[in-house]
């Protein structure tokens, strides 16, 4: 890859209050050595409102700006941003370029309003330590490995704080308790068992247990206010790892996409991608359609290097580049809801995310919590979700978004898939029907003496699961991320939802392992660097893990 002979326009990095403004439209100007070239020639008089019909029938002019770049990104979340600075930390001199087709970055899943902001580090969520019951044990596997993830997370973000490529940490990160909350005897015996599997990994050494009612209240008072505690009630407990956060991630989306542009990098909104093609030479051509006052509307760009985080239309891009790995992945849009409270005396009494058991098939995204949370500078409780059904991929796109995916070598998957999680299909069909008594009633379980005055409805973002081919099964709905990439590693994209966010940079470490593998040895030393733990498991190394963890604590400030 080149460097860039084009120069840009540089926007300084944070001073302590975070107050720096997003440049978030394209930050290149061309110099005398500028890599743009204008072409006018094929373009078409104006049609006013039939603009855009010669475009979409692929009949339109040539594109209007021609540009060869060494990275593009699609999508302006928390995915792109994070591989976006990664590579301007790691390659200064590449020409990096993140699309965005939204006014502004981390608009979507990314959104603080859109998930949970949950700093997943599996600490209170109980869907990831399932218990076995034949043997009788919990498999604590799964919550190593996302703790681990999210550990990588929280050292990258404090290497950008240090290096004041981000702002005060308050702005986007604030310190949660992290709780897990069951009744009933059955419930209860579970959460003790789990607590003595994971109290002795390193990584959960600071989790506490209780059935202590007057410990209960002191941790979290909106959960006994109005309970039956008598001799003789249902059987409480808790857990909690005060260490917890909780993450404003549209905030810190819009925090990286500010120093991916201070570091050299150009970010330009409004900016959709329409086609993909592989050239002979391995480059790809992608055809972006832009928001702007040309005939064509279009822009060409090229490069070695695509990665696609466009969220839940991540699935519907990767089917037009025509990689044959995208093959046989279907998926399965999920909406929710969740309850809000604003009043100020209500969110003083809960500084805590507390998670509870999920309902009988409920996805994992849809387990019960009661958050604490700070979206956009304003403390407020949120309860749910609540799921719903909705055909788009994103909030803001197409009702024909699940349609347009369906082809001939994911059907039988999905048809497969969704024959064997007929059960989700019964709980959704419950959700959508639920009134909204029986939603209070839900939040009751959490909180009994909740007034209905007190609480609002919001709606949540998207969340896309995954439906694949599996040899034994046909085709299996998978929950969580995976990272589908060409086989010459030249193309790239995230399919999933949860907890995507929370573990970004560990997913932008597999993406730079499985399509760069021949820069690794030379990043390896800016890597450790920015992820000090890079390449080891901190759950091996208790002294190790507690060092680290106290580190970034201190320059989170949590």
């Amino acid at each position: 890859m080149t460097s860039d002979s084009a120069s840009f326009q540089r926007v300084s990095t944070w001073d302590d209050q975070g107050t720096a403004p997003l440049k978030a439209m394209s930050m290149d100007r061309g110099t005398s050595g500028s890599i743009y070239s204008e072409e006018t020639g094929g373009a078409s008089p104006c049609m006013g409102c039939f603009d855009g019909v010669p475009r979409m029938l692929g009949c339109g002019p040539a594109p209007t700006v021609k540009e060869d770049v060494d990275v593009i990104l699609i999508g302006g979340g928390i995915m792109s941003a994070t591989l976006g600075i990664m590579l301007m930390e790691l390659e200064p001199t590449w020409r990096v370029r993140i699309y965005e087709r939204l006014p502004s970055a981390g608009e979507e899943a990314s959104n603080g309003w859109n998930n949970a902001g949950t700093g997943h580090a599996a600490l209170c969520e109980l869907n990831y330590t399932p218990d076995n019951k034949e043997t009788g044990k919990i498999d604590c596997s799964k919550a190593i490995a996302i703790n681990e993830k999210f550990q990588v997370s929280r050292q990258f973000w404090a290497y950008l704080v240090k290096e004041k490529l981000l702002p005060t940490p308050k702005t986007f990160i604030n310190r949660a308790p992290h709780m897990a909350f069951c009744h009933g005897e059955e419930h209860v015996d579970f959460l003790r068992r789990r607590f003595e599997a994971l109290k002795k990994e390193p990584l959960f050494e600071e989790m506490e247990f209780t059935t202590d009612i007057d410990q209960i209240r002191e941790w979290a008072p909106l959960l006994l206010q109005g309970r039956d505690t008598s001799k003789g009630a249902e059987p409480i407990a808790c857990t909690r790892v005060e260490q917890g956060t909780d993450v404003d991630y549209g905030t810190l989306t819009k925090h990286i996409v500010r120093a991916f542009i201070a570091k050299g990098g150009v970010y330009q909104a409004n900016t959709t991608a329409e086609s993909f093609k592989q050239d002979p030479d391995g480059r790809w051509r992608v055809i972006l359609h832009k928001e702007d006052l040309s005939k064509g509307g279009t822009k060409e760009v090229r490069a070695p290097f695509v990665f696609i985080g466009a969220g839940g239309a991540t699935i519907q891009l990767l089917q037009k580049t025509g990689i044959p790995e995208i093959q046989g992945f279907g998926a399965f849009p999920i909406s929710g809801q969740f309850l809000c409270c604003q009043n100020p005396n209500i969110v003083a009494k809960h500084p805590n995310k507390i998670y509870g058991m999920a309902s009988v098939g409920a996805p994992p995204m849809s387990v019960p919590h009661l958050d604490a949370r700070i979206v956009d500078g304003q403390p407020m409780i949120l309860f749910g979700p609540f799921a719903g059904f909705s055909p788009r991929y994103l909030k803001t796109s197409s009702v024909t978004d699940v349609v347009s995916t369906i082809r001939h070598h994911n059907l039988i998957p999905m048809a497969a898939a969704g024959l064997q999680n007929l059960d989700l299909t019964v709980y959704l069909a419950q959700q959508l029907l639920a009134t909204k008594d029986q939603k209070l009633e839900a939040l009751k379980e959490f909180i009994p003496d909740a007034r209905p005055e007190d609480w609002g409805m919001t709606w949540a973002g998207q969340r896309v699961q995954i439906m694949k081919k599996d040899p034994k099964k046909v085709g299996i709905l998978q929950f969580g991320t995976e990272v589908v990439s060409s086989k010459d590693g030249s193309m790239c994209g995230l399919l999933g939802a949860s907890p995507g966010a929370s573990i970004s940079v560990q997913v932008g470490l597999d993406v730079l392992k499985n399509c760069f593998p021949s820069k690794m040895a030379g990043w390896n030393p800016k890597l450790r660097e920015m992820i000090p733990s890079f390449g080891e498991s901190l759950n091996n190394d208790a002294a190790k893990a507690r060092m680290n963890m106290a580190f970034t604590a201190k320059i989170l400030e949590i």
